[in-house]
Formats: C-alpha cells, structure tokens, sequence
C-alpha cells in the first residue's frame, strides 16, 4: 500500500496558518507528500522546503484571483496537488493549512487505510472533527459546524475537489462512498492573533465575494472580535503533539463566559434529538457512508 499526502497553501505566514504542523501530522502515514506552494507576498516557499523530509515535494502554482464565488480557487489549487501525487499511490490523505490530524488516530487510520484498499466500492475514508475558536482552550458548538468530512481518498483521476474545497466528489457529481477513518481532525481556522485573524477574513471572504459585498459586511477594524461567536464549550482533551511548541507562544487572550452562549431554537432542537438517537437533523454530508 502507498500513501501520498497532498495540500495546498498560499502566505501562510502573512496569514498565520499552522502549516507545518499540519504536514508533520500527516507525515508518517505518506510514502510522499506533495505541497502546492502559491505564489506568495511572504516566504512560504522558503518555509515548506525547510521541512526536513525526503517525502516532501513542492509543486509552485499561481492562483486565479479571478475567480471569486464560492471558494473555487481553494479547489482548483487542491485538485493541482491531488494531481501531482505519483501514479501508483492507492490512497492519498488530504490536510488543509490550518488543519492538524490527532497522532492518537494514526493506527486507526492506517489500518482503516489497509482494511479497505481492495474494496473497490469504498472511495475514501471519513474523519471526526473538532472547531477550535478564539483560542486553544474552545471549541465551536452551533451546529452550522460541520461534525465529519473525508480527507482520505483513491488515487483515482476521477475523484475531485467540490466547491470550496471542504470535501470531494466523483466525476460527474456523485457523493464519495466512505468508511470511518477512527481519525480526528483538529480544526485551528480561527485560533491566530486578532489582526492576523481580521487580515485573514478580509482576504478569504475576497475567494467568494465581489468588492461590494465586502465592503456591506466586512468589517474594517483592525482586530477580529472574537466576542462575536454564537456558542463554544471549553475543550477538555489533548492536542496534537506537534502544536505543542504553537500553543506555547499563543501571544493574546480569549476567555468566555459560556453563560454567554447563545442558541437559535432550531440548534436547540436539533441537538437535543442528538443527544436522544444520535442522529443531526438537516446535516449536510458530502459523503454517503457505505
């Protein structure tokens, strides 16, 4: 069995992205991972290729900023590095900038990775999920927070990056046929310091939005407001190992007073048929589990 990593990345130091951690988690699974590194306004090509690892390889792209609805370029940049892993891998394991996989999950997703490699009805492989916000110490409760996505997938010509990149599909539009992984993904989109945050928010709302619909709703402060979250709970688990050093300079503040937490009454609702059957209604999964 061969396993090639793939992810895709554009300033990620302007921007905060804890990137190299995101590759060095997925590192020991990958016989090769490849990088499509952005042409960038920072040094993140010098970053990538100062991790120390023969699996890596780094294909340089220059990303469309025309293209302005709904995340494409997000896709279009995932499915170049998809594109660039060799021929003969079986199963390629996807990571975003900002994603980190638990190295509690490895054995569970190689030997998920195994168990199903001749099952040629099985498409790729679904992992847990879990939101960090404001910092190291939350996470995001409001159900609009998606709970499982699929990032293992066939080294297969057919399988494509959907829409905003979040997860895949196969040619012509069908929903990927997923087992679980036993793997979780911990999600640090928003967990960097306030401006860096609001530098990030002006940029990316830029990948799905026209000028005007950014000037109606983004705000031009210089800080995000981190205040401004419908409902978190306080993460009582352990992080990656490899974000202990990140973690450790984490250089602001953010404490909530969870009494503070605000639920719309369809979330209500919802979670509590959750805690009742174990079922979300009106979830959206991009996947079929098989």
């Amino acid at each position: 069995m061969k396993v090639g990593g793939f992810t895709f990345v554009r300033n990620a130091i302007r921007f905060d992205y804890p990137i190299v951690e995101a590759i060095q988690s997925i590192l020991p699974l990958c016989d090769e991972l490849v990088v499509a590194v952005g042409k960038s306004e920072d040094d993140t090509l010098g970053l990538i290729r100062g991790i120390a690892s023969p699996k890596l390889r780094v294909v340089e792209t220059v990303w469309d900023d025309s293209l302005r609805e709904g995340g494409r370029v997000l896709a279009v940049e995932t499915d170049k590095a998809f594109a660039a892993l060799s021929p003969d891998v079986d199963w390629a394991l996807y990571i975003q900038g900002d994603e980190v996989l638990h190295e509690a999950g490895l054995p569970a997703v190689e030997a998920a990775m195994r168990r199903h490699l001749d099952d040629r009805r099985v498409d790729g492989l679904l992992f847990d999920w879990l939101h960090f916000y404001g910092s190291y110490d939350y996470v995001a409760e409001a159900t609009r927070w998606y709970r499982r996505e699929v990032r293992v997938i066939r080294r297969d010509p057919a399988i494509f990056s959907y829409r905003d990149a979040q997860g895949f599909r196969r040619r012509p539009n069908e929903k990927l046929r997923v087992k679980p992984s036993g793997g979780t993904i911990h999600h640090y989109g928003y967990v960097r310091p306030p401006k860096a945050m609001q530098d990030k928010v002006r940029s990316f709302n830029r990948l799905w939005h026209d000028d005007s619909w950014l000037e109606r709703n983004v705000s031009s402060a210089d800080a995000f407001d981190y205040g401004q979250v419908d409902a978190v709970r306080r993460f009582e688990g352990t992080h990656p190992e490899v974000m202990r050093r990140r973690i450790a300079a984490m250089n602001w503040t953010f404490d909530r007073d969870l009494s503070r937490n605000r639920w719309s009454g369809k979330d209500r609702l919802k979670l509590a048929v959750e805690r009742l059957t174990g079922w979300r209604p009106g979830e959206y999964k991009n996947y079929r589990l098989v």
